[in-house]
């Protein structure tokens, strides 16, 4: 019995020395360990799960990635087109007329006549065409979204409420008799504050810079509504702010999708019903506004500027540089800063050569004095 139990050890004893070193000489090489790791970076670039992105809806016609869209030029240039000699022309091959304000509204007004349209008091809309491109060749203008003043007020068809912020009573009655809605002071922060006042219901926010210092507090509150300079929200004049946010019309420039240096402007600046010369004034000060804005550099800013009143689809040029300069007029006056930086200078000159002379004279007194 003992030497069975002993013949079995043994050969336990032996199996698991072969086992070990038939187990040493597997996979110890280097080729067989190079092996190894590529079929387990194969596994794991199997298990990488590939993020299908999700694309919008895509016409039929631009779905295949190897047609280029050759799009079209949106800045318009007819100038190399000849001029028709008559009144009946193919547009496409000759120059768009060129009308004046006066002779477009005229048009506008005919086509809206009761025998027509019957719509005398359709509003006159205003497309703006602008180049985009900045001071820099790569870089263009940002969307802008302003508010121009007009000097002939009209139904907007808008409602706006406009809560001013000032101290002092002369400056609360000047705000009241401009037409804000709500005027006041230190208790209208903290009625804000308390939650009785909601500045929801006020498109507009306006504030007299006295008052600045205690209005800090609401700037959480306000975030783009909080007034400052540069959208004219904040300033000492507040009946013409308040008339410029009450009467004027608000605008808004885009640029095209596909073509960054294009930007439109579609706003309306009056009805047909209205005088010619009121109508034009309008244009005039919202072409000045625009014109504000524009980026230095040479070239036009203002590219095209057509007049239409809808329902017609009828659209009539005109021509906006005689309100606002074509180009751009750089070092205007550089002029006269030159001058007024050389005089100075050639003052310095006179006086110096004037105590040179005085100290020759002095020298020549003395050597007389010493002399005698």
């Amino acid at each position: 019995m003992w030497s069975i139990v002993t013949s079995s050890m043994r050969t336990l004893v032996v199996r698991q020395q072969f086992n070990a070193e038939v187990l040493r000489t597997l996979n110890t090489t280097a080729v067989c360990e190079a092996a190894r790791k590529g079929t387990r970076e194969k596994a794991r670039k199997k298990k990488v799960k590939v993020e299908v992105k999700k694309v919008g809806f895509i016409p039929h016609n631009e779905r295949d990635s190897k047609i280029n869209l050759l799009r079209e030029n949106k800045h318009v240039d007819d100038s190399w087109k000849q001029v028709s000699t008559d009144n009946c022309y193919v547009r496409k091959y000759y120059r768009w007329p060129v009308y004046t304000v006066a002779e477009a509204i005229q048009c506008h007004r005919e086509t809206h006549h009761p025998t027509m349209y019957n719509e005398p008091n359709a509003p006159l809309v205003v497309h703006i065409e602008l180049n985009m491109k900045a001071e820099k060749s790569t870089r263009f203008v940002d969307n802008f979204q302003r508010m121009a003043m007009m000097p002939h007020k009209f139904d907007h068809g808008e409602e706006r409420k406009i809560l001013v912020f000032t101290k002092g009573n002369n400056e609360i009655t000047e705000a009241r008799q401009a037409g804000a809605t709500l005027v006041g002071g230190v208790e209208l922060i903290k009625d804000i504050t308390n939650g009785e006042l909601l500045l929801t219901d006020y498109q507009y926010v306006i504030a007299h810079p006295n008052i600045l210092p205690e209005l800090v507090a609401l700037r959480g509150l306000m975030k783009r509504k909080f007034p400052n300079p540069k959208s004219e929200t904040l300033g000492t004049n507040l009946s013409e702010m308040i008339r410029r946010f009450a009467d004027g019309i608000s605008y808004q420039a885009f640029k095209d999708e596909h073509q960054q240096d294009f930007g439109l402007i579609t706003t309306t600046i009056g009805t047909l019903d209205m005088d010619s010369k009121h109508l034009e004034e309008n244009l005039r000060s919202l072409l000045m506004d625009v014109n504000s804005v524009r980026p230095k550099r040479e070239g036009r800013f203002i590219t095209r500027v057509l007049l239409k009143s809808p329902p017609s689809s009828e659209q009539l040029k005109i021509d906006a540089f005689l309100y606002v300069p074509e180009m751009f007029e750089k070092g205007g006056g550089s002029g006269n800063k030159k001058s007024a930086k050389a005089t100075p200078v050639s003052q310095e000159i006179d006086e110096d050569d004037q105590q040179q002379q005085d100290e020759e004279e002095e020298l020549e007194k003395k050597k007389k004095k010493a002399v005698n």
